[in-house]
């Protein structure tokens, strides 16, 4: 929530709840847009828009289409890293890497809703370029190099028309020797370029450092300490604090956007990476500072008022997604690609979603069934009306809390030794357990997945609303955080489908998807 307090703004972090780490934002007059990391999940790279740096609206995704990535060869947590978003003269630049993909690449919007451009590459740099528009019209990219420990920052001039690199790259920061020195954004301020960038892997040890010089190209006078870590605040509710990005609104003030986990009973957060807010403090000597281990960034904030602001209900969310054939909403997406027209449908029956699955299941990959959207809550419930007769043994239906492909709980419709029942899958880190419940009668059911601060539970009725769940698993949060499965991701909520190698499955009739979540 947010509102004016006499120049000042109090407001909930995080400002974007759930999977959406890597945030990186632009001010372009009097607004503010907004992209995020998407890792294996179509479309990539969501658009937000904003008046305030609070209250954030989804305005579109930048990759929408095979001809800017395909992610069909990509595991979980591989794909689009972390994106930069920049704006020079009319024209946005979103510039990421499609790991083990094409690598590092740009696209460029007159519209930040879309479209955007097929992809321009670039030659060097691993992962999280970054790009630098100077005064006198030279353009570099910044990228980390390098692996873990040897991990530094390389800087080259471009063609921004082209992509083609205009000089050789260089060195041009080595950090403060912690690992994975990453996601660097150079800018000028106050007639000094400063290099920023996170340090110490994005876990326990997360940081943001910056070095400033009187070049693009340094030498960079590093900071001694953190800008923002709250590595040393173990009890603090906020952690893995850095991947930073600085900018200043319409006011003249400084704010940072950066990514945080508010873990769980100290076993981290299946909602993942989440993007916070906070303002910045420029010190006497012109360091900009967040919080270095001092506890200024909270779940609940103070700054500098951007503009009147009235209160939004952060602490309870509730969505009924009724489908239509208008489409789905910006919140929905498909892990590596949107199910091809057989396989999903919002025209075939009127007010639902059709699905019907392919040989691909959850736990396979590639092209799966799989229609999402991301948990924003730890405590929360989803419910859906499936309508699905299983023509083969093995096809199934349902819904599905996913963090990745080898960790995932479903609940859902299936044939199993001639019977029709429900089976709960729980999988965690590539081990999985089933249960099955036959069930008597062939009409409509009711799946739930609920969870709270250490468990999910999976329920199911053939009643109507007023019916009495039948619980079916009590299952650990913790198998399904990022900290126990090594993902870059969050749990995302959602529908799927599944067939056998002899077909497809039958199809499989949603008639709505409701999420309510609590702070």
């Amino acid at each position: 929530m947010a509102h004016a307090l006499t120049g000042k703004i109090t407001y909930t972090n995080p400002v974007l709840p759930g999977f959406y780490p890597d945030p990186s934002a632009v001010r372009v007059g009097e607004d503010y847009y907004l992209v995020t990391s998407t890792f294996e999940y179509f479309p990539g790279v969501p658009v937000f828009h904003s008046k305030d740096l609070v209250h954030w609206e989804q305005i579109g995704h930048v990759l929408t289409r095979e001809s800017q990535v395909n992610l069909l060869g990509r595991n979980s947590s591989e794909g689009i890293y972390a994106p930069t978003l920049r704006y020079h003269e009319g024209v946005f630049y979103m510039i990421t890497t499609d790991v083990y993909g094409i690598g590092n690449f740009y696209v460029t919007a007159t519209d930040p809703a879309g479209p955007w451009s097929d992809p321009i590459r670039v030659p060097y740099g691993n992962i999280d370029p970054s790009l630098f528009f100077d005064d006198d019209g030279k353009v570099y990219v910044t990228s980390q190099a390098g692996f873990g420990e040897t991990s530094h920052i390389i800087q080259y001039e471009i063609d921004i028309l082209t992509g083609e690199a205009l000089t050789e790259p260089v060195v041009v920061f080595e950090g403060d020797e912690g690992p994975w020195v990453e996601g660097p954004h150079l800018y000028k301020i106050n007639g000094f370029y400063y290099m920023m960038t996170a340090s110490g892997g994005t876990g326990p040890m997360h940081r943001e450092i910056i070095g400033r010089g009187t070049s693009p190209y340094g030498p960079f006078e590093l900071l001694p300490h953190p800008i923002l870590t709250h590595n040393g605040l173990k009890d603090h509710p906020i952690q893995y604090t850095g991947h930073v990005e600085l900018l200043d609104d319409v006011h003249g003030q400084w704010w940072a956007l950066f990514l945080g986990v508010r873990p769980q009973g100290g076993k981290g957060s299946v909602l993942g990476r989440e993007t916070f807010l906070a303002p910045v403090r420029w010190s006497e000597d012109g360091w900009p500072m967040i919080d270095n281990n001092e506890g200024h960034v909270s779940l609940v904030m103070e700054g500098p008022a951007i503009r009147e602001s009235h209160t939004s209900a952060f602490g309870l969310s509730r969505s009924v997604t009724k489908f239509s054939s208008e489409g789905l909403g910006l919140e929905w997406m498909y892990t590596r690609m949107t199910p091809v027209p057989e396989e999903m449908s919002l025209t075939e029956r009127d007010g639902c979603l059709k699905l019907s699955g392919n040989a691909n299941g959850l736990r396979d990959g590639g092209a799966n069934v799989f229609v999402c959207r991301r948990q924003q809550h730890h405590r929360m419930s989803s419910e859906t009306r499936l309508t699905f007769a299983p023509g083969r043994e093995g096809e199934q239906a349902g819904i599905a809390a996913r963090l990745s492909d080898k960790s995932y709980y479903s609940i859902g419709i299936t044939k199993k030794d001639g019977q029709t029942g429900i089976l709960v899958t729980a999988m965690a880190q590539g081990s999985g357990t089933e249960a099955f419940t036959p069930i008597k009668e062939q009409v409509p059911v009711r799946l739930s997945i609920r969870s709270d601060e250490k468990q999910y539970e999976l329920l199911y009725t053939l009643g109507g609303a007023s019916a009495e769940w039948t619980s079916l698993g009590i299952l650990p949060m913790e198998a399904l955080t990022p900290d126990a499965d090594g993902a870059f991701t969050g749990v995302c909520l959602g529908m799927f489908a599944v067939g056998t190698a002899e077909g497809p499955s039958a199809p499989a009739y949603f008639d709505y998807f409701e999420y309510e979540g609590y702070a």
